[in-house]
């Protein structure tokens, strides 16, 4: 990262999101860690190279959204980079998916991306720079059976970042979507031992992130609002 940046992490606890931070924090960012677990978050804290800030956060409520993103400025200022990771993801049959299993997939995987982005999007239409990454998944355009409501809250994270790009150009805002395939993470052994999903067959949290850095750099040489599909593992 060629300048110190301030990011927000959702879902920073563990898997991707603490690996996202680690990351960052080691280019030289200071990271808003956002979870709902703070023995986790502080783990987290405790591994980054630069500064950080910890907040517990539900993500399923708006209020405590905005109260959060106001935190991080007061704290540092301004917000740069959203990296929107925070998942649930319960692999269910459509008719065990109650109403309340629906709204709080969509409430976390969805919801809460649109709430992030409305909450750091007029610093960064200010200052007209600013790059937001959204964790989607490859089950946004091939699902297992029973992810009927995380495929739908992903696949329309999918074109929510593609919308919002459109209007991000004119400000200098740039925003993609990053769409792993099974990542070796708790949420996935959640749902999948070794044996249906064997370990060498899925992605390291480093992969993932290392995707998500090459966003935020520039690095990655993907247009503003693309959707990036990965699904190969680079560690052992």
């Amino acid at each position: 990262m060629t300048n110190p940046k301030t990011a927000i992490i959702t879902g920073a606890g563990r898997g991707i999101g603490r690996a996202t931070a680690i990351q960052l924090s080691a280019g030289g960012a200071s990271c808003v860690l956002i979870a709902r677990s703070n023995n986790e978050l502080a783990e987290t804290a405790s591994l980054c190279a630069g500064e950080t800030l910890v907040i517990s956060c539900d993500v399923r409520d708006p209020a405590r959204i905005g109260a959060a993103v106001e935190q991080a400025i007061a704290r540092f200022g301004r917000i740069d980079v959203l990296v929107n990771n925070a998942g649930y993801a319960p692999l269910l049959p459509f008719d065990q998916t109650t109403p309340t299993i629906w709204d709080d997939v969509i409430a976390i995987n969805l919801s809460a991306v649109y709430h992030f982005c409305r909450a750091v999007w007029p610093g960064m239409v200010a200052r007209k720079s600013g790059v937001i990454v959204n964790v989607s998944s490859e089950a946004s355009r091939d699902p297992f059976p029973g992810f009927s409501a995380y495929a739908t809250a992903k696949a329309a994270v999918n074109m929510f970042t593609r919308s919002l790009a459109k209007e991000g150009d004119a400000h200098g805002i740039r925003l993609h979507a990053i769409a792993p395939a099974g990542v070796e993470t708790s949420m996935l052994r959640a749902i999948a031992s070794e044996q249906v999903l064997p370990r060498d067959h899925t992605l390291d949290p480093a992969d993932v992130a290392a995707a998500i850095c090459a966003c935020v750099t520039g690095d990655l040489r993907h247009a503003s609002g693309e959707t990036i599909f990965i699904h190969r593992r680079t560690g052992p």
